[in-house]
Parts: structure tokens; sequence; C-alpha cells
């Protein structure tokens, strides 16, 4: 044989199915994985969301169902969203101890034990007439009434069961806020999932939708992250870690890989990614006109999410990947 020949033929691992499993480097499993569930104060039955195809807006007697079904897919946590019946310009249900998150997490927690972690979203877009993360004062966004507000927010969800509370309207000084109120009132081992880069994007379009949340003027981009700014976006991180938080995050996850393998490697703290409504509708969309293999993409596109370093992957394909991981 000619010395030309490679000695080296790394296709020699790659020939049938279980020496690849055997040598697969990442996998991704139901376990990295956190379900969004959207439930909203009034409905008297699930509600299809267009813009999020199979994915509903749930009645508040719906929630523990939805949570069974979330624990016995192997999946280990839920966020709750809430859709309120009534706005203010203080969001003031988002902090009552009867709001609609609040009930959400008490009947999971009731029905459902501790078989499923809590994690609820700290914002008050769903909750204010005016739309936006914070308190709107004169047309612009009063930073240090706003993180005073997500303080009580935070207490009054910890109060009600949750394990996790993820404050994600990007206002300065939200973390410690946050934590010197959670301490104060004996929540010293709720934790803090801070949506630390959460970037000013087009692809949360569908969750505007889903959650009733656009902002009625203006956008969100004095507060929220610019996508060209990667070097801030990791100052952000390093904020919030130092503030308290137990979990930081990026968001959106795919088109921001690269931040996610930058603070894999800076931050030696859990990293969560938010692969958001706009890539799940995205796929969705693809694979309804026949150009893509829904689940083949699926799959593919959640587990770059992890080799780029994320240890835990929120995702409306939460349940579907859940159910192809378990039969493969």
């Amino acid at each position: 044989m000619s010395d030309s020949f490679p000695k080296t033929r790394l296709r020699r691992l790659r020939k049938n199915k279980k020496i690849r499993e055997l040598l697969q480097e990442v996998r991704l499993s139901a376990s990295d994985l956190i379900a969004p569930v959207f439930v909203q104060e009034g409905l008297s039955k699930p509600e299809n969301i267009e813009s999020l195809p199979g994915i509903m807006r749930l009645p508040l007697e719906s929630v523990a169902d939805e949570a069974r079904e979330i624990v016995s897919l192997g999946i280990p946590a839920v966020i709750v969203f809430g859709i309120p019946s009534k706005k203010d310009d203080h969001g003031t249900s988002a902090f009552d101890d009867h709001g609609i998150v609040q009930r959400a997490v008490s009947l999971i927690r009731k029905e459902v034990g501790d078989e499923v972690a809590i994690v609820t979203d700290v914002c008050l877009c769903q909750y204010t007439t005016k739309g936006h993360c914070g308190l709107v004062n004169d047309g612009t966004i009063d930073n240090d009434r706003s993180i005073e507000t997500l303080a009580k927010i935070a207490v009054s969800q910890a109060r009600t069961g949750a394990d996790i509370v993820a404050p994600s309207a990007m206002m300065d000084g939200q973390v410690k806020a946050i934590r010197q109120g959670l301490d104060e009132n004996g929540f010293n081992d709720v934790a803090i999932m801070s949506y630390s880069a959460k970037h000013a994007s087009p692809l949360y379009a569908p969750f505007r939708d889903a959650a009733h949340s656009a902002p009625q003027s203006g956008d969100r981009k004095s507060y929220q992250l610019s996508y060209t700014n990667p070097n801030e976006a990791i100052r952000e991180i390093e904020l919030d870690i130092n503030e308290g938080a137990d979990i930081v995050m990026v968001k959106p996850a795919i088109a921001y890989l690269d931040l996610i393998y930058r603070a894999r490697q800076l931050f030696n703290v859990p990293l969560a990614a938010y692969s958001v409504s706009g890539e799940y509708a995205l796929i969705k969309a693809a694979a309804k006109q026949g150009m893509i293999d829904e689940n083949a993409v699926m799959l593919e596109l959640l587990t770059s999410i992890k080799r780029a370093g994320a240890d835990i992957i929120i995702t409306y394909f939460a349940k579907q990947a859940a159910g192809l991981l378990r039969s493969s």
C-alpha cells in the first residue's frame, strides 16, 4: 500500500450509529430544558397562539395538567408568564399575591409538588398600560422606581412558591434590588436567574403577541442591548453576577452563540440561553412549507446552544424535543 494513503481515518469513528453514540461529545437531554407556560386570567379554555403554533395560552385550571405533562417528559422546570385581565400604569397586578402568576405558582406547587422547579418571569410589560418593561414617567423609563417594583414582584412570587425568579426587564440594578428584597423577606433560598444579556431583537415578536406585551409607543432599545455590542453584553453579565445573580442568561440564543461561548469561558456560574419565540416560529414556518425537516433542524439548533456552553435552554420546543430525545 502506498505511503500516500492516510493512516488516520476519522470516518472509522462514524461508521455506524452505535459507534457514533459511543463517541458523542455533546449530549442534549430533556434535563437541559425549561418549558415556557402562558397562563391568562379569565380564560375558560386553552387558546391557540397563532404566531406560536403548538403553544397555547392556558386558563388557570389547566396549568397543573400542563406541568404534569412537562414533568412526565423528563423536563425539570417551567417558566411561568402571566397575562392579567387588567393593566394599569403601575403594573399593580404583577405584585398582587392573588395575581395570575402567583395563583398559577400556588396551584402548580399544590398539585405537582417538588417534581417540577418553578421559574417566574419578573417584568412589567404584560402588566402596564404602556407595555414597557419598566415604569414610564413623562415618556421615559424610570429605572429606580422600576427596580423597586420588580423587587416587590419577585417577593410576591417567592411568597407563593417560586423556586427561581427571572428578572427580564433589563433595568440597571434590578438584581441587587431583588436580592435585597428576597433576603429581607426571608427568601434567602430563592434563586435569581437574570436575563443579563437580553438584546433588543425583532425575534421577540411572536412572544409579544402571545403575552399581549408589545410597547404602546417607542421601542426598548434604551434599556435592552444592541446586537452590535458584544463587549457591553459581557459587561452586563459581569454586573449581574456581582449583584448576586445565581444564573445568568443570554437572549436570544441562536443568533448569539458567540456570546454564549464567551460567557461560558469567562464566568463560572450556571449559564442559561433563551431560544426565543421568533427562532421557534421561523422553524415552524419553514417546516410547514416543506422546506426543512422540522425535528432534525430543531435538535441540531438546540444542540448548538448546548455546544456553545449553555447549561440551561429555555425553548418553546421543550416538550417536542423531550419526546424525541426519549424515543431516540
